[in-house]
C-alpha cells in the first residue's frame, strides 16, 4: 500500500507508526502488528498503533526512532521478530539457547519489542525462572550489547546489596574504605525504585552523579573510587530497559535480578565482587534457604563469567541505620565516616568491606581504615572530584522544614519496623525527589518504649507532604510496639 508519511514526535521510545483504522483494516493489520516502510530505497520496521484523529486516510505518522521520513512511502505487512517466538517458549517453561536469548537481548535494545511482548519475557522468568546456564547466558548477552571498561588494575572491585532494606546506605562507606586501601572500585549506582532513596540519590546530596565513561576515568584515576548512576553510561542499557517493565508491579525475578547486578559489573570491569543479600520479613528475599539459594546462584554465574563473587547474607528484618531519605541517609554516612554513626550501619560497612578487601588481598583492615580518617579522607577526595564539597558538614546537608513525631500509642517492646512501610511514609513525606525528606527511626525492634515514647520523627518539606506522610504512617503503622506479654510471645 503506498502512503504519505510525515514525521511526528510523541515521545515514543519503540520504533512507531501511526495509521488511520480505514488503511488498516485494508492493510489487514492491528494496533502492535508490524509494517514494512520502504522510502527511498531503504526499508525500516514500525509497530503498529490506530487512530483517526492524528492521521487522515492515505497517511501514516512515523515516530522519530524511525528516523526523519517524509513523503510517499510503501507499506507492506512485516513478520514478527524471531525473539517473539523464544518468549512463547519460555511462557511454557521451555529452557532457551544461547542464541534465542541473545535475539532476545538484541531485540530489546534497539526497542523492536513492544510494551507487550518485553512485559511477556518479564512474566515469563517470574513465572518461570531461569537456569544457570539461561543466567549465563543473559548475563554475557546483556554485557556484549552496551559498553564495556577495562582498567590497568588487574583487580577491580565491587559491592552490591539486592535491595529491599531501608536505609540500607553501606556502599558510600565501603567505596571510600576500598579506594583509601588502593583498590579500584568503579562503583555505578541506581536511583529509588520503590525506596525512599537509592545510593545514586543519597550520593547527589554530595556531588554530581551523572558522570560519563570518561569523567569516571578521570575520578577513578585520581581518587581510585567513584559513585555514580549507572544510568548516565551505557553498561548493559538492556538492564533499564528491563527494569522499566518491572517497576509498576515490583517484580524482580531472581534469576533476572542476577543477571542485572552481574551485567553491570562486568561491564563496569569488576572482577571482585561482594553481593549483600538481605533476608527477613519485608526484605526482598524472606528466609534464609532462599538467600543460600540465591548466593549459590551468584557464586556459579560469577565463576562462568570469570569474576570472583562473595556474598554476604545478611539479616534485612528491620531498617540498617536512623535515617530514611537522601539528606537522612547522607547524615548517617558522614556520621560515620567520622567515627560515630549508628552503630548497625557501621559494622554493617565494616564487615562487607573487610569481605572485599580479602578478596582483593589488602592486609589492611576495615576498620583501620575508617579509625583513622583515611576513608573519610578517601571520602571527601571523591566527593571533590566529583564537582562537590569535599568540606562539607553534616549542618550543610539539607533536612525537611516540616516535621511531625510518631508515639507509642502503649508501653511495650517494639516488635517489628517493616521496610516497606518505613519506606514508602518516607516516599509520601517527599522522597527521594525531595532530598531533605524522610523519617529518622528514633527506636530499634527489641527496644523497650513507654506509651507516648517517640518512634521516629518525619521531615517533609511542604505541610501538604507531611500531612500525607502522618496520616499514613497513623493508619499502616510501620513500626510496632506489642504489649508485655505479646512481645515476650515473640521473643521465644
Amino acid at each position: 500500500m503506498d502512503l504519505y508519511a510525515t514525521p511526528i514526535d510523541i515521545g515514543t521510545r519503540a520504533p512507531t507508526v501511526i495509521l488511520n483504522t480505514a488503511d488498516a483494516a485494508e492493510l489487514g493489520v492491528h494496533p502492535l502488528d508490524r509494517v514494512e516502510i520502504q522510502h527511498d530505497g531503504s526499508t525500516v520496521v514500525g509497530i503498529v498503533e490506530l487512530t483517526d484523529e492524528l492521521v487522515d486516510v492515505g497517511e501514516l505518522a512515523v515516530t522519530r526512532p524511525l528516523g526523519h521520513i517524509d513523503g510517499e512511502v510503501t507499506v507492506t505487512i512485516a513478520p514478527n521478530p524471531t525473539s517473539a517466538s523464544s518468549i512463547r517458549k519460555k511462557l511454557d517453561d521451555i529452557e532457551l539457547e544461547a542464541d534465542e536469548l541473545d535475539a532476545i537481548v538484541t531485540d530489546i535494545k534497539w526497542d523492536r519489542l513492544t510494551d507487550a511482548e518485553l512485559s511477556a519475557f518479564v512474566t515469563s522468568i517470574y513465572t518461570n525462572g531461569l537456569s544457570r546456564a539461561e543466567i549465563v547466558h543473559l548475563t554475557e548477552s546483556m554485557v556484549a550489547a552496551g559498553e564495556t571498561m577495562t582498567w590497568d588494575s588487574g583487580l577491580v572491585a565491587d559491592k552490591h546489596s539486592i535491595g529491599g532494606v531501608a536505609g540500607n546506605r553501606v556502599t558510600p562507606i565501603v567505596v571510600p574504605i576500598a579506594a583509601a586501601a588502593g583498590v579500584t572500585i568503579p562503583k555505578t549506582s541506581s536511583r529509588a525504585v520503590t525506596s525512599a532513596a537509592g545510593t545514586a540519590d543519597t550520593m547527589e546530596v554530595f556531588c554530581d552523579v551523572e558522570l560519563d565513561i570518561d569523567e569516571i576515568r578521570d575520578v577513578i584515576a585520581e581518587t581510585n573510587g567513584c559513585m555514580v548512576w549507572g544510568g548516565g553510561v551505557n553498561l548493559s542499557p538492556v538492564d533499564d530497559k528491563i527494569i522499566r517493565v518491572e517497576t509498576p508491579l515490583s517484580l524482580d525475578p531472581p534469576g533476572q535480578m542476577i543477571a542485572s547486578v552481574l551485567s553491570k559489573k562486568k561491564s563496569a570491569g569488576s572482577s571482585r565482587v561482594v553481593i549483600d543479600i538481605p533476608y527477613g520479613e519485608g526484605a526482598k528475599v524472606h528466609s534464609l534457604d532462599a538467600a543460600r539459594e540465591m548466593a549459590e546462584d551468584f557464586d556459579r554465574v560469577g565463576s562462568a563469567l570469570d569474576m570472583t563473587v562473595d556474598c554476604a547474607i545478611t539479616r534485612g528484618s528491620q531498617p540498617i541505620g536512623r535515617g530514611i531519605g537522601c539528606g537522612l541517609e547522607a547524615r548517617d554516612v558522614l556520621d560515620v565516616l567520622q567515627g560515630n554513626g549508628p552503630q548497625d550501619l557501621r559494622l554493617k560497612s565494616i564487615n562487607l568491606a573487610d569481605m572485599l578487601l580479602s578478596a582483593c588481598d589488602v592486609d589492611d583492615t576495615a576498620a583501620e581504615i575508617l579509625e583513622d580518617g583515611r576513608a573519610l579522607e578517601s571520602f571527601r577526595e571523591i566527593i571533590a572530584a566529583q564537582n562537590g564539597d569535599p568540606d562539607v558538614t553534616k549542618d550543610d546537608l539539607p533536612i525537611g522544614e516540616y516535621t511531625a513525631t510518631i508515639e507509642a500509642q502503649r508501653s511495650g517492646l517494639v516488635s517489628n519496623a517493616n521496610n516497606r512501610l518505613v519506606n514508602e511514609t518516607a516516599r509520601r513525606a517527599g522522597a527521594p525527589k525531595d532530598k531533605g525528606a524522610g523519617l529518622t527511626l528514633a527506636v530499634r525492634v527489641g527496644d523497650a518504649v513507654d506509651e507516648s515514647s517517640v518512634l521516629f520523627t518525619i521531615y517533609a518539606q511542604t505541610e501538604e507532604k507531611l500531612d500525607e506522610a502522618v496520616r499514613f504512617a497513623r493508619q499502616e503503622v510501620p513500626v510496632r510496639v506489642s504489649g508485655p506479654d505479646e512481645a515476650l510471645v515473640e521473643r521465644y
